[in-house]
Formats: structure tokens, C-alpha cells, sequence
């Protein structure tokens, strides 16, 4: 039997796809995390609150889909933000930053958008290393 070239990576612990796509998928010693934007795990409901608390769910639902796949935070070589306003990116990187403590830092591209999913106010991606 051959390995697949890519395989899903699915959590209970984060919300489930909202379309038709993996929470992550494992290709070539990379995890790829899909966006994931501030929906509760449990209720499927967007967190109440400002950029902060969604900041802070999107990358606790990102920590639960790298623990399925074996990895931590300190995995990710690189995240991708995506605000609502650039104006929220100061208190974004406060809360980021707490879930980076290391040394190295993952490499990061943060942009402003014109709408995100359910307009919630932040969306993160990332990629991290497995192996």
C-alpha cells in the first residue's frame, strides 16, 4: 500500500470546515492550516468581543489543528493575517505574540481585506513544519 501525498488533518477541538476544505492538510513534511476565523469549536458561533478575543480563538482553533497533527505553535515557519481594519493590527500583534514565545519567530505577511468570512474581524493561515 502507498502513502498518500497529502493527508487531512481534522480536529474536534477547532470548527469544523465550513466549506469544502481540510482544517489542514500534511504534504512533503509541511501542515498547511487552512484560515481559520473566530468561531467557537463547540457552538460553531462567532467569539463575542473585539479583536482580541477573536485574535486569540482563531489561533487557539490553529494550536488544535496542529496538536491532531502532532505540533505545537513553535511549528509554524509562517502565518498569513488578514484584518478587517489595519487600525486593530497593534492589539492583533499583542494577542499573536503571546502564542509565539519563542526565539524564532515564524516568517508573517499581515493585510487589511475588504470582507472576511461571516464578517469577522481577523482570518490567520499558516504553514508548519512536521519532522
Amino acid at each position: 500500500m502507498t502513502t498518500p501525498l497529502i493527508t487531512a488533518i481534522a480536529s474536534g477541538d477547532a470548527p469544523s470546515a465550513i466549506g469544502p476544505y481540510s482544517q489542514a492538510t500534511l504534504a512533503g513534511g509541511f501542515v498547511f492550516v487552512s484560515g481559520q476565523i473566530p468561531l467557537h469549536p463547540s457552538t460553531g458561533g462567532i467569539v463575542e468581543g473585539g479583536i482580541r478575543e477573536q485574535t486569540s480563538r482563531v489561533l487557539e482553533n490553529i494550536s488544535a489543528v496542529l496538536k491532531a497533527a502532532g505540533l505545537t505553535m513553535e511549528n509554524v515557519v509562517r502565518a498569513e493575517v488578514f484584518l478587517k481594519d489595519l487600525n486593530d493590527f497593534s492589539a492583533m500583534n499583542e494577542v499573536y505574540a503571546s502564542f509565539f514565545p519563542g526565539a524564532v519567530k515564524p516568517a508573517r505577511v499581515a493585510v487589511q481585506v475588504s470582507r472576511l468570512p461571516r464578517d469577522v474581524l481577523v482570518e490567520i493561515s499558516c504553514i508548519a513544519l512536521k519532522g
